[in-house]
């Protein structure tokens, strides 16, 4: 069931959620974050393929759930920034800094709360 478009946390407007199919994971990121689609098909072909090896529809189910995270990050403009910050922060910052550690965590959080509001 897809959510109506609204505001976030902070007030951002936010697109609506889709609904957890294969054609509406592929058109969100279309709109959202075109620069992430050669990404997406590259992760389905793989995860089509690995289920065609394995015989198992655990992979596709996989990939939909890594991808409604990805959406839902995508379409909420607070969840993108905290994100993008916690990226920054790992890649700039010493392993050995208090700093790196509590952005890893923040990243893990915003993962987490992007994939729990997507079931």
């Amino acid at each position: 069931m897809s959510e109506p478009a609204g505001l976030g946390a902070e007030g951002a407007a936010h697109a609506p959620r889709p609904d957890r199919s294969p054609d509406a994971s592929r058109l969100a990121p279309a709109r959202l974050a075109p620069h992430r689609l050669p990404e997406m098909e590259r992760q389905k072909n793989e995860a089509f393929a690995l289920a065609a090896k394995t015989e198992s529809l655990g992979p596709i189910r996989g990939w939909l759930t890594v991808w409604a995270g990805e959406i839902e990050i995508e379409r909420r403009p607070e969840l993108l920034s905290r994100r993008r910050a916690a990226e920054h922060a790992l890649q700039a910052l010493d392993h050995d800094d208090p700093a790196w550690s509590a952005a890893r965590d923040e990243l893990v959080a915003a993962l987490r709360e992007a994939r729990e509001a997507t079931g």
